[in-house]
């Protein structure tokens, strides 16, 4: 039975003019080029927030990797005493499609609107980059952040990370590695229905209404498959490759967790906040009824994309402002 009728009505139109995401290994090439040139299309259509200065850089990647190509994005005002806050962020795409650009215009907005400087992150995809890659990448963008901080203008004590879906995911393992190198601080992790367990694409079925939409269960076996370069589901899975498999959250930042109610990444999510939680750590979790997974895209002027987008960035502003009014927000 479909969870048509449980969608919310102002995503409806735009969830009708998304093509199916029909991923294999064989179509994985045009699909992302497919999937590169829809978002660009997207973000073509919205404005540009102004106020912003771009640039594009490579740094060091880890241990003999590659480098690692990153989209810089700042306030052009000039920066409080101390410093701006400031967030890596990493590009969804189920692990094997999407690139930083995907998020140039809200990256845009939220270097106005919070006031940081963020760095999108160009890791490496799999099947042709599996794990350990990607999030060795992410974890050398963060370093060449905390390394740099000076010539960037950022304050090293109020550093985040986040992403989306996949995003999300590598920005939660970004966090388990953070915290157990012991080499650089995370003061917040915002995690964006967060791709963090291999098992729902394995042994664990969501509810049958989940998932059916955008990203579903097919893809998402096909997601895990590429990043682990095995079946999912198994024993023997890093927590670094997903997060939902750590022993102990102890010692995790403060969290932002944000879902829709159709997403097939729901129970896990909101299992991973409540092990959160139950461990002290400060954690936000929003639940969007009748949204499916990456909504805000496709609907962005539906009343539960406004809501969402209000959420995270009052969310981001608290932790990365703490004793400011806004006062340091851009002009």
């Amino acid at each position: 039975m479909s969870s048509r009728h449980l969608v919310d009505p102002e995503l409806i139109p735009s969830l009708d003019e998304s093509p199916p995401l029909m991923l294999t290994l064989e179509t994985l090439p045009q699909m992302r080029l497919g999937f590169a040139e829809m978002m660009l299309q997207m973000a073509r259509s919205l404005p540009i927030a102004p106020g912003v200065e771009f640039s594009e850089r490579r740094v060091p990647g880890l241990a003999g990797a590659p480098e690692v190509r990153v989209l810089v994005y700042r306030p052009t005002a000039v920066a409080p005493a101390g410093g701006w806050p400031a967030m890596l962020h990493i590009h969804g795409g189920g692990y094997v499609i999407g690139s930083p650009e995907l998020n140039d215009v809200s990256n845009r907005r939220l270097v106005r609107e919070v006031g940081c400087v963020i760095v999108s992150v160009d890791y490496r995809l799999a099947p042709e980059t599996p794990f350990p890659g990607p999030v060795e990448d992410c974890y050398a963008a963060l370093e060449w952040l905390h390394a740099n901080a000076s010539a960037l203008g950022v304050d090293t004590r109020r550093l985040a990370i986040g992403g989306e879906s996949a995003g999300g995911g590598l920005a939660a393992a970004l966090a388990l590695l953070a915290r157990d190198r012991g080499e650089i601080p995370i003061l917040f992790q915002s995690l964006v229905f967060p791709m963090l367990d291999d098992r729902t694409a394995s042994g664990i079925e969501p509810a049958p209404h989940l998932g059916e939409f955008i990203w579903t269960r097919e893809s998402n076996r096909l997601g895990w498959r590429a990043l682990l370069g095995h079946a999912p589901g198994g024993a023997g899975v890093s927590p670094y490759a997903a997060p939902a498999r750590v022993e102990s959250v102890a010692g995790l930042p403060p969290t932002f967790i944000a879902v829709g109610a159709l997403d097939l990444f729901l129970d896990e999510d909101v299992e991973y906040a409540r092990r959160l939680l139950q461990a002290g750590i400060p954690t936000e979790l929003h639940v969007y009824p009748g949204a499916y997974h990456g909504f805000m895209l496709s609907g962005p002027q539906a009343q539960v994309t406004q809501a969402f987008q209000r959420d995270y960035e009052q969310a981001l502003r608290r932790a990365l402002h703490p004793a400011s009014s806004g006062a340091e927000r851009s002009a």
